[in-house]
């Protein structure tokens, strides 16, 4: 499916070094069919010599050679990126956007600049954790997108971790949950390690016991299929240790404060899409003026 395509990433960042390393050590696409743009030349040089992928630092180049492009750069460039490229881009290429908060519809405005075509564009919200093989990505495709090229969106993140199909609709709820939730996770495993050591346990000891718990946890809730309330009351013995701590969790609020910032991500994420919208119909306003 991939190995017959030329795949392109403009923006040589963490999340595209993420899918450039996942894509080669699972063999989807071989290294000298994987091109990589960037305004940094120290950063391509890097992603050549450890991957041996082609880079370039023309934009436009990039874009005539490759039949998928990854547009793996920051939200605030990304209108800026599109436009000197477009007249290169057709209904044969696919684009795959990283760009958090940026709609399909932005995106496409972009490229067709007032003209009715019809361009093959998907949305997607990955998390960090696709930099260690463990990510799970959200996939939202454009009206004109066929079920191979959606096919095929999914197995470029399928190098990265785990996939799932959304509406677009649904990816700022994505963005609160799974987008903003490591560092939900980061804040749960320091405060963890944190009470180890306030019970007297070495920094070190307290780290590897939470890392362990939360990772070994997280891979039993995995492969059990159980429900995590099952699960839960697996460890939890009437009278016992557990039980206490579960009541001092309760008590302080835990699994509301966890939905709370779930809805506060979700939020922020709506508002920034709102920004960006605004910000995009004001400079087309300008755009006309002149």
């Amino acid at each position: 499916m991939l190995r017959s395509k030329k795949l392109g990433f403009i923006g040589g960042g963490n999340m595209a070094e993420a899918m450039i390393k996942g894509l080669i050590s699972a063999s989807f696409v071989e290294p000298k069919n994987i091109f990589v743009s960037d305004v940094v030349p120290d950063r391509l040089e890097f992603l050549h010599s450890e991957y041996k992928v082609k880079t370039v630092q023309d934009n436009r180049e990039l874009v005539e050679k490759c039949d998928i492009l990854v547009l793996a750069v920051k939200p605030q460039v990304i209108k800026k990126v599109i436009e000197k490229v477009r007249d290169l881009i057709d209904a044969k290429k696919l684009l795959v956007s990283v760009a958090a908060g940026v709609p399909i519809e932005t995106i496409l405005e972009v490229l067709k600049a007032g003209q009715n075509k019809k361009y093959n564009v998907v949305r997607t919200m990955p998390n960090t954790p696709a930099l260690v093989q463990e990510g799970v990505t959200a996939i939202a495709a454009g009206d004109n997108v066929s079920k191979v090229d959606i096919q095929i969106a999914h197995r470029l993140f399928e190098a990265v971790g785990k996939t799932v199909d959304v509406e677009e609709v649904h990816l700022d709820a994505v963005t609160g949950l799974s987008g903003s939730g490591p560092a939900y996770i980061f804040m749960i495993i320091e405060a963890l390690s944190d009470a180890g050591v306030k019970m007297g346990l070495s920094r070190d000891v307290a780290n590897i016991l939470t890392v362990q718990t939360v990772l070994g946890s997280a891979k039993l809730a995995l492969e059990s299929h159980k429900h995590p309330g099952e699960l839960k009351d697996m460890v939890t013995s009437p009278g016992g240790t557990t039980i206490s701590g579960l009541r001092a969790l309760e008590e302080g609020g835990l699994r509301s404060t966890l939905m709370n910032a779930v809805e506060a991500a979700t939020n922020r994420s709506k508002e920034l899409g709102r920004n960006a919208k605004k910000q995009e119909d004001n400079g087309a306003k300008e755009d006309k003026s002149d």
